[in-house]
């Protein structure tokens, strides 16, 4: 059994409930608490997307929104890698200490509990103060350049937020699915925990040498090609 499972297993057990029903409740769980932030940022992304279209350069305003998904792309690695993986000790600033209390827990707490709803997804508070110094700023430069540059990287956010969401919960049978579930779960592994950081795709694993060695891709691919 592999480590993922037995800790789910774990939970359930700890819960007394049999596994089937915690994971049906840790979903719901994590669907609630994305359900408010994919409202927030999907009107806000479909607003300042026709704001674009009515704009003088609508095209440009079209090709800024879709440049948003493979710079997003950038993001998320970097978040999750440096971020999410890093480590910040307790220190006695203000900073410091803010680090430490917020970033410190926040991703390890889910590779410990891979099932956990309160930790799978982000909610609406997280990214907020970000939100709104970033938003307002970019109406400093025209709307089909930096306000729909932006709001496409929070619409892309929404939408990996809700990747992450089936991966561990649904068993969808289209191809991306099932490579990228496959490549997630394997993360979740403890050889694995230092590499896979891309969460959308494995594009970035490429180039910054985080990639999975071949053996482990060809093992991957072929329990894929098996299902």
């Amino acid at each position: 059994m592999s480590s993922e499972r037995v800790r789910t297993y774990l939970d359930s057990q700890a819960a007394n409930v049999p596994f089937s029903v915690y994971k049906a409740e840790q979903a719901r769980i994590s669907r609630g608490r994305l359900y408010p932030f994919t409202v927030f940022y999907t009107t806000y992304a479909a607003i300042v997307f026709v704001l674009a279209l009515r704009s003088p350069r609508p095209v440009l305003g079209v090709v800024m929104f879709l440049a948003s998904i493979p710079l997003w792309t950038l993001i998320e690695y970097l978040f999750h890698r440096y971020v999410l993986h890093g480590r910040f000790p307790a220190h006695d600033s203000v900073i410091g200490r803010f680090l430490h209390d917020r970033l410190d827990p926040l991703h390890w707490e889910h590779h410990a509990r891979p099932f956990d709803g309160m930790h799978i997804s982000g909610e609406l508070k997280d990214f907020l103060p970000v939100f709104a110094i970033a938003a307002p700023l970019t109406f400093l430069l025209p709307v089909y350049i930096a306000p729909v540059l932006v709001a496409g990287i929070f619409q892309c956010y929404v939408i990996e937020e809700w990747i992450h969401h089936s991966v561990h919960f649904y068993n969808f049978k289209n191809r991306y699915f099932r490579y990228i579930r496959r490549h997630h779960r394997y993360h979740h592994t403890q050889p694995g925990m230092e590499l896979g950081f891309g969460l959308t795709s494995g594009l970035w694993d490429v180039p910054f040498r985080t990639r999975y060695p071949k053996p482990v891709r060809n093992a991957l691919f072929q329990r894929d090609q098996n299902d």
